[in-house]
């Protein structure tokens, strides 16, 4: 299990955050943020869209498997590095706005970079640097901190697209959008290659060694640590918990949309309400953070599923238009609170699952193979619902979906949190 003793420095947890969502900002943030414009500068209808995340999270449930053991045998700072630059390269190529083809090659490409390579290794660092006792606060930390970065990165998208957006938006040709956008893109991979090779030099943890001393060969090991991760019941409610989760964090894409069709903003003011969103995340992150320490992860996985299936029954009523402006917000922010409160508490709750620290790249592979699924379909399933149903009715289909999920995954934490208080009361 994870050490007491050793102390981490505070510093690689900051790198961890920046690093964590820097890596999703080219494929998903700025399609959050901006997804009017984004569709409209790529000519894409939200099918299509949808289609390009369906491609990455194909790639992506690959990469899951093979990248859990992958982060069990080489350091943290390599794999990160690595995906990080890569990453970058990818957004250099979509600066250039190529074919809805290309488009989905893209999407694939980043599938490996973000997933096989990055993502079991960041979740392992965090638990390392949390150790036995601060895994809420860890991964607190984690998703408040990458919320924070999210928001910021978010904030000067939309700041950089309004510099070079000289005349009134509504005036502006798809060319003079399609530049300033280019700009936002540039930059973006720009800063993404500076983390990385900030994240080679200095992510480094105490008595984690930057070479493999396992005697066994990789693909034995490889192996026997999947078999012992399946043994193991929270492994396989917590696929079944994130899944449900990431389905939500998923559809807080249409907030931006929404406020555009159903609350008739403009392009640059439905990008304020998903960059708004974004900020919070860091609040919600930290404060739940601290608190699953006092208590059990488990406890608040239950509430956090029941706040987001309150916000989504409220969309899904279709109660809110232009003039409920203030109840608009107040939903994001309740459906947002139950969200990002879900996506700090999974990994957390490896700890109290009672799943070792050896296998824990393993684990958080075989996890994510099935929870991180709606990479795959949410994105079609969102884009036919909207597309197919112009306007409020396609939002509310939305919601309901994300209804039957919370729903779900409230079912699975109770079920966990059961689990783990009579596991607790045997040791």
């Amino acid at each position: 299990m994870l050490s007491t003793k050793i102390k981490q420095p505070f510093y690689v947890i900051i790198l961890l955050i920046l690093s964590g969502e820097a890596v999703f900002i080219l494929p998903f943030v700025l399609a959050r943020v901006f997804r009017p414009t984004f569709l409209d500068v790529f000519q894409l209808t939200n099918l299509e869209l949808g289609t390009c995340f369906s491609v990455y999270g194909i790639v992506a449930f690959v990469s899951y498997l093979f990248g859990g053991p992958l982060a069990d045998r080489y350091p943290p700072r390599k794999l990160m590095s690595i995906a990080l630059f890569l990453t970058a390269l990818g957004g250099v190529v979509l600066s250039t706005y190529p074919s809805y083809f290309i488009m989905k090659i893209i999407y694939g490409y980043w599938g490996f970079t973000t997933i096989f390579l990055f993502w079991s290794a960041m979740i392992k660092a965090t638990r390392i640097w949390g150790g036995a006792t601060k895994q809420g606060k860890a991964f607190g930390f984690l998703d408040g901190g990458r919320g924070l970065v999210a928001a910021l990165f978010g904030t000067l998208g939309v700041v950089i697209f309004s510099i070079f957006i000289t005349i009134d938006l509504n005036q502006a040709t798809l060319i003079e959008r399609k530049e300033a956008f280019r700009i936002v893109l540039l930059i973006t991979s720009l800063l993404v290659a500076l983390i990385s090779i900030l994240v080679y030099f200095k992510l480094k943890l105490k008595n984690i060694d930057d070479d493999d001393d396992t005697e066994k060969s990789f693909s034995i090991k490889a192996l026997s640590n999947i078999k012992e991760a399946l043994k193991i019941p929270s492994v396989w409610l917590l696929m079944i918990i994130i899944l449900c989760a990431y389905v939500g964090y998923k559809l807080t894409d249409d907030f931006s949309l929404y406020a555009k069709e159903v609350m008739l903003f403009d392009e640059i003011k439905s990008a304020k309400v998903g960059a708004f969103l974004l900020f919070t995340r860091p609040i919600i992150g930290v404060f739940i953070g601290f608190m699953a320490d006092k208590t059990r992860s488990s406890f608040w996985l239950n509430l956090s599923f029941l706040i987001m299936l309150i916000g989504a029954i409220i969309f899904t009523s279709g109660i809110i238009d232009p003039s409920f402006i203030l109840l608009f917000f107040l939903t994001i922010i309740i459906t947002a609170s139950g969200t990002f409160a879900l996506r700090t508490l999974y990994f957390s709750a490896m700890q109290e699952g009672q799943i070792p620290l050896a296998i824990t790249g393993t684990a958080v592979g075989l996890i994510s193979l099935i929870g991180y699924t709606p990479d795959i379909f949410v994105g079609p399933s969102m884009g036919y619902l909207l597309d197919n149903s112009p306007g409020e009715i396609g939002h509310q289909h939305v919601f309901l979906m994300l209804s039957i999920f919370s729903f779900i995954g409230l079912i699975a934490s109770f079920i966990f949190y059961k689990n783990s208080k009579k596991a607790s009361k045997v040791d």
